[in-house]
């Protein structure tokens, strides 16, 4: 569609130019956050004489601030709870969603629709009205303090759900039963016929799952309080309380090594979340 609004040489190189420009912008902050990291605070905070880079030669850049960070706060055992945090909640979100989307798409059962709506109809309900009856279910529990906190109560996504649906929704129904006549169960026709169809969808959910549960803050700082069982986002606020007004330095180290995994996975699987949004929306019937 867009091809045909650029037909010409011109349109298609100012078109370019400014998605250029645009990308540029979005992915500034991130090139500032890393360059930051590696000079001194002085220079950070410099208003006369501003620069990107860092003075000298990237030999003389203060590759140590993020060695000074691993020393300062506990970065290194916080990443490796947050990795588990998160394999934990995007495996389970994963798995969960494929199961409930493909019986809201798949298996006719009386009220499944009106389930449907009132399970989606939880999407509207604001994490702040839910924080203190899951404290206290925590509490009843004794997963205070435990990464079990961060994990179990997010294995169950609405959203996952209708994305999956949709995705289910969006095949043919027939090869479910050609797939039953020759004898495969549903569960095997579920794992070995709808599930690889539908990939760009799992890999969209898997992505989202990712990125939430790594970027969370709030219920890990309510529910987590011991240091060495602190997620990464905890680190990161533990660091700007010590250091935000005088070591900019070592907070943007910080945040470059806690936002890193963060791309990367997005840069790996970029190509199925793009395809995953695009086809979410249909089949919906």
């Amino acid at each position: 569609m867009a091809q045909a609004f650029l037909r010409t040489p011109l349109e298609k190189a100012l078109a370019y130019a400014l998605l250029i420009v645009l990308g540029f912008l979005m992915i500034f902050p991130f090139i500032w956050m890393f360059t930051a990291s590696l000079k001194p605070h002085a220079d950070i905070v410099q208003v006369l004489d501003v620069s990107l880079f860092p003075k000298g030669s990237p030999a003389q850049w203060l590759w140590g601030n993020y060695a000074e960070v691993l020393s300062i706060v506990p970065i290194g055992t916080q990443l490796i709870n947050s990795a588990i945090v998160t394999v934990g909640v995007s495996v389970g979100q994963i798995l969960t969603s494929i199961l409930a989307g493909y019986a809201f798409a798949r298996i006719p059962f009386p009220g499944r629709d009106s389930l449907f709506s009132a399970y989606l109809g939880t999407l509207m309900v604001p994490f702040a009205v839910l924080l203190v009856p899951m404290y206290q279910l925590m509490i009843w529990l004794g997963w205070v303090d435990h990464l079990v906190a961060l994990i179990v109560p997010w294995l169950f996504t609405a959203y996952g759900t209708f994305l999956l649906r949709q995705a289910f929704m969006a095949l043919p129904k027939e090869l479910e039963e050609a797939a039953m006549m020759d004898g495969t169960s549903r569960w095997g026709a579920l794992f070995r016929i709808y599930v690889p169809l539908v990939t760009p969808s799992i890999a969209t959910l898997g992505t989202i799952s990712f990125l939430y549960s790594w970027n969370s803050f709030t219920w890990p700082l309510i529910v987590i309080n011991n240091r060495d069982l602190k997620v990464v986002t905890q680190g990161l606020m533990d660091l700007q309380a010590l250091y935000g007004g005088t070591r900019l330095d070592l907070v943007m180290a910080g945040s470059v090594m806690a936002v890193l995994p963060t791309l990367l996975i997005y840069l790996f699987f970029q190509r199925y979340f793009i395809e995953g949004v695009a086809s979410s929306g249909m089949g919906g019937r």
